[in-house]
C-alpha cells in the first residue's frame, strides 16, 4: 500500500504540476511560460518525485514505464495492476483538482482542451494521427531507453533521476506541438476526463502509442544493454 500511495501521489504530482503549467500559466498574458516552460514543468515534476519516492515505489507515475519496466525485467508482472490503477487515480484525482482551480478564475467558460492530448485538429500544430502515434511510439521507446539505461546497476549511481527529468523536458521540447506531449496513459486520461468531448475520443490513442514505445524501447535496451 505504500507503494501504491506513492504512484498515486507521485502522479497526482506529475499531472497538476505538468498540466497545470499549461492550463494555468503557458499563455499567462504577458508573463506566459510557453512551451519550453511547460516542458520544463513536466520534467522537474519526474526529477523531484524520483527523488522524494523513489526509493520506495521506483516512482514510475506512468502505466507505459510499469509495463516498459516488466518487458525489460526489471518488474514483477502481479504489480502491473495495481500499479496502473493507482497511478490513474492520482492522475485523475490531479486532473479535478486542477479543474476546481481553473473554473475558480472570473471568465471561465469551460475546460476547453484542458492540457489535453489531441491529433488531427485538437493537435497544436495540426499534425495527422499518423503522425501523432509515431511521435508518441518513438519518444516514449526513447524513455524507457533512458530510464533502463539511467537505473542500469553499472550506471553512475544517484544521478538517475536527472537524467529521467531531462530526458522528459526534451521529449516535451519536441512533441508538445505534434501531440501536446502523453508518453503517459495516466497523464492524458487524467485532464481528458474534464475536457471537451473529443479528448475521450481520442484518448486510446494515447494509451496505445506510448504502450507500443515502451515495449519497443525496453527490448532495444535489452539487447543493447545486455551484459557480455
Amino acid at each position: 500500500m505504500k507503494k501504491l500511495g506513492a504512484e498515486f501521489f507521485g502522479t497526482f504530482w506529475l499531472v497538476l504540476g505538468g498540466c497545470g503549467s499549461a492550463v494555468l500559466a503557458a499563455a499567462f498574458p504577458e508573463l506566459g511560460i510557453g512551451f519550453v516552460g511547460v516542458a520544463l514543468a513536466f520534467g522537474l515534476t519526474v526529477l523531484t518525485m524520483a527523488f522524494a519516492i523513489g526509493h520506495i515505489s521506483g516512482c514510475h507515475l506512468n502505466p507505459a514505464v510499469s509495463i516498459g519496466l516488466w518487458a525489460g525485467g526489471r518488474f514483477p508482472a502481479k504489480d502491473l495492476g495495481p500499479y496502473i490503477v493507482a497511478q490513474v487515480l492520482g492522475a485523475i484525482a490531479a486532473g479535478g483538482v486542477l479543474y476546481l482551480i481553473a473554473s475558480g478564475k472570473a471568465d471561465f467558460a469551460g475546460a476547453g482542451g484542458f492540457a489535453s492530448n489531441g491529433f488531427g485538429e485538437h493537435s497544436p500544430g495540426g499534425f495527422s494521427m499518423q503522425a501523432a502515434v509515431i511521435t508518441e511510439v518513438v519518444l516514449t521507446a526513447f524513455f524507457l531507453i533512458v530510464i533502463l539505461g539511467a537505473t542500469d546497476k553499472r550506471a553512475p549511481a544517484g544521478f538517475a533521476p536527472i537524467a529521467i527529468g531531462l530526458c522528459l523536458t526534451l521529449i516535451h521540447l519536441i512533441s508538445i506541438p505534434v501531440t501536446n506531449t502523453s508518453v503517459n496513459p495516466a497523464r492524458s486520461t487524467g485532464v481528458a476526463l474534464f475536457a471537451d468531448a473529443w479528448a475521450v475520443q481520442q484518448l486510446w490513442v494515447f494509451w496505445a502509442a506510448p504502450i507500443v514505445g515502451a515495449l519497443l524501447g525496453a527490448t532495444i535496451y535489452k539487447f543493447i544493454g545486455k551484459e557480455d
